[in-house]
C-alpha cells in the first residue's frame, strides 16, 4: 500500500487508551503520531484519580504485542502473590491469600494508574520520539468538518491555537469524549454516538481517594507497620448506612510510593456533610480509634481531602457507533474517526475492566489493521461489527456480575455471595450443566465478554427451570 497513507494520526486524550493506541499505530509503522493530553505531564499527580489498575490477560494482549508486559511485572504485584488483610474496629487482624479459582487465569498486575502512563509514556520517549509527539498542556477545542476532511482546533498556553488536519482521529478522550459529542452533533438524527444507560446498584456511589505515607504505621508499637504489597480492608468503629465507612488499600510495589485508601458511600453519606477540616479530622478520629491517625493523615492532606470533591461512580453506558468515515483516508483524501475506552464504554469499577477492555480495544483493532493493511475504510467498520456485540455484552455484565460488593445493601450481598456459591459447586459437580459465576468468568481472557454472557445466560436458564421443577414438585406434594 501506499506508505504516505500511514501518517497525521491525531489522538485525543494521553491516558492509557491514547498512548496505549499511539504505540501501537507507531509498531505497525505509523508516521506523525500526535497525542493530544490536558493534564501537564504523563506523571502530574491527580489525588481523586489515583487509582490502581489491575492488567489482566485481556489487557495483557496489548502489552505482549507492544513487548512491554515483562517491564510491567517490574513495575507490579502479581495477583499469584495477592494478600489481604482485613482490620476490624477493636484492631483485631486476618491475612488471607486471594483464591485463584479459575485455572485458566492469566497472571494479572496490580500497579497504580500513574505508574501504568508512566511506563506506556518512557515506551515513547525511548523508542519513538521522532514518530510520536505529545502535546502536555493542550486541549482539543473543536473539530471542524471541510469538505472531506475533519480540522482539529487545540488551545495550549505555550502555543495558543493550532489547527490539525490528520488522516485519523482517534478518540481516547473518556466519558465527556469531545471527539463523541462531535459526531454525535454531525450525525443528525442518527443516535449512534450518544450513550445508551443501564442501571446499576454501584452507579451513583461516591467516592474520595485519601493519600496516605508509604510504610504507614498500623498501630502505636514500632515496626508495625504497612506492607506495600498487601491490600488491606480497614473498618471503622460506626454503624449504619450513613456513617459506617472503611479505608480500602490496594497493593503497590514500590515501598516508597504513597499508599491512596479509596472511600466509597452512598452520596448522602455523612462524611460528604462535613465543611470544615476539624470536622474532618474528628470524623477520622471517632472512626478508626485503632489506627494511629496523627501519624498516618497529615495536616496538609486533611485540607486537600476536605477541599476535594471526590467522584462519582458513572452508569453503565455505551454507543453503538464506533468510527465515521469521511472521503478516502486510504488515498490521503479524508479523515477516519474511530472511539476507544471510557469514550466507547464507560462503567462503574466493580469488575476490573474498564482499562483491560479498552487495551482490548486497542488490540482488536491492530489485528483488523493487519489483516487489511491497514486500510482504514475497511478496517474500521470490520472492528465496529466485530467488537459492539463484544461492548453490549460487556455493559451487562457490569449490570449483575458484581455491583454490591461496596456493602450498600447487606442483604442483597448475601444471596449474591449464596449465587456465586452455587454456580461454584454446581460448576465443580456438573461442569459440562453449569458453568461458575460471570465475575471468575471474565477472568478467562480467551473467552470474550459475548461468550461470558452467553455462559452466564445458559446457566441461569438452567437454575431456572430446576428452580421451577422444585416449586411445582412442591406443589404437586402439597396438593396430595
Amino acid at each position: 500500500m501506499n506508505q504516505s497513507y500511514k501518517k497525521n494520526v491525531v489522538i485525543i486524550g494521553g491516558g492509557p487508551a491514547g498512548l496505549g493506541t499511539a504505540l501501537m499505530l507507531a509498531k505497525r509503522g505509523w508516521q506523525d503520531i500526535t497525542v493530544i493530553e490536558k493534564r501537564p505531564s504523563a506523571d502530574y499527580y491527580e489525588p481523586d484519580k489515583s487509582f490502581s489498575y489491575q492488567i489482566d490477560g485481556r489487557g495483557q494482549k496489548l502489552t505482549d504485542f507492544l513487548e512491554i508486559t515483562s517491564k510491567l511485572a517490574d513495575l507490579s504485584v502479581p495477583s499469584t502473590e495477592f494478600y489481604f488483610t482485613l482490620i476490624q474496629k477493636d484492631g483485631t487482624r486476618k491475612t488471607t491469600k486471594l483464591p485463584i479459582a479459575d485455572s485458566k487465569r492469566k497472571t494479572a498486575y496490580w500497579l497504580p494508574r500513574a505508574s501504568f502512563v508512566q511506563l506506556l509514556y518512557q515506551e515513547i520517549q525511548q523508542y519513538w520520539q521522532d514518530t510520536i509527539q505529545i502535546l502536555f498542556n493542550t486541549e482539543c477545542v473543536e473539530i471542524q468538518q471541510i469538505r472531506e476532511n475533519l480540522k482539529i482546533i487545540t488551545q495550549s498556553q505555550a502555543q495558543g491555537k493550532q489547527t490539525l488536519i490528520p488522516t485519523l482521529i482517534v478518540g481516547g478522550d473518556g466519558l465527556n469524549s469531545i471527539v463523541r459529542q462531535t459526531l454525535h452533533q454531525m450525525s443528525g438524527q442518527s443516535n449512534s454516538f450518544e450513550m445508551q444507560k443501564f442501571p446499576s446498584p454501584s452507579s451513583g456511589l461516591k467516592y474520595k481517594v485519601l493519600t496516605l505515607p508509604p510504610q504507614l504505621p498500623l498501630s502505636e508499637q514500632e515496626g508495625d507497620v504497612a506492607q506495600s504489597t498487601m491490600a488491606y480492608g480497614i473498618r471503622s468503629s460506626f454503624k449504619g448506612r450513613k456513617k459506617a465507612i472503611s479505608l480500602g488499600l490496594l497493593p503497590f510495589k514500590n515501598p516508597h510510593t504513597p499508599r491512596t485508601a479509596n472511600i466509597i458511600t452512598y452520596p448522602d453519606h455523612q462524611i460528604w456533610q462535613l465543611e470544615t477540616k476539624e470536622e474532618v479530622k474528628q470524623f477520622f478520629k471517632q472512626a478508626f480509634p485503632q489506627l494511629p491517625l496523627e501519624k498516618i493523615i497529615s495536616t496538609e492532606e486533611i485540607a486537600r481531602f476536605t477541599s476535594s470533591g471526590g467522584g462519582t461512580f458513572p452508569i453503565p453506558q455505551y454507543c453503538s457507533g464506533l468510527y465515521q468515515i469521511w472521503g478516502k483516508p486510504e488515498n490521503n483524501q479524508g479523515t477516519a474517526v474511530i472511539l476507544l475506552g471510557d469514550a466507547l464504554h464507560c462503567f462503574p469499577p466493580d469488575i476490573g475492566q474498564g482499562v483491560n477492555s479498552a487495551l482490548e480495544d486497542i488490540y482488536i483493532f491492530q489485528e483488523i489493521l493487519a489483516e487489511t493493511q491497514d486500510n482504514l475504510s475497511q478496517a474500521l467498520p470490520r472492528y465496529q461489527n466485530l467488537r459492539q456485540p463484544d461492548i453490549k455484552a460487556l455493559i451487562r455484565l457490569v449490570q449483575i456480575s458484581y455491583p454490591w460488593q461496596y456493602n450498600q445493601d447487606p442483604l442483597r450481598k448475601r444471596l449474591w455471595s449464596i449465587n456465586f456459591f452455587l454456580r461454584l459447586l454446581l460448576n465443580r459437580l456438573f461442569p459440562f450443566l453449569f458453568n461458575p459465576h460471570s465475575i471468575l468468568l471474565i477472568q478467562n481472557h480467551e473467552l470474550s465478554y459475548s461468550e461470558i454472557l452467553d455462559q452466564s445466560n445458559r446457566t441461569t436458564q438452567v437454575l431456572s427451570m430446576l428452580g421451577g421443577l422444585a416449586i411445582l414438585t412442591l406443589l404437586l406434594k402439597l396438593l396430595n
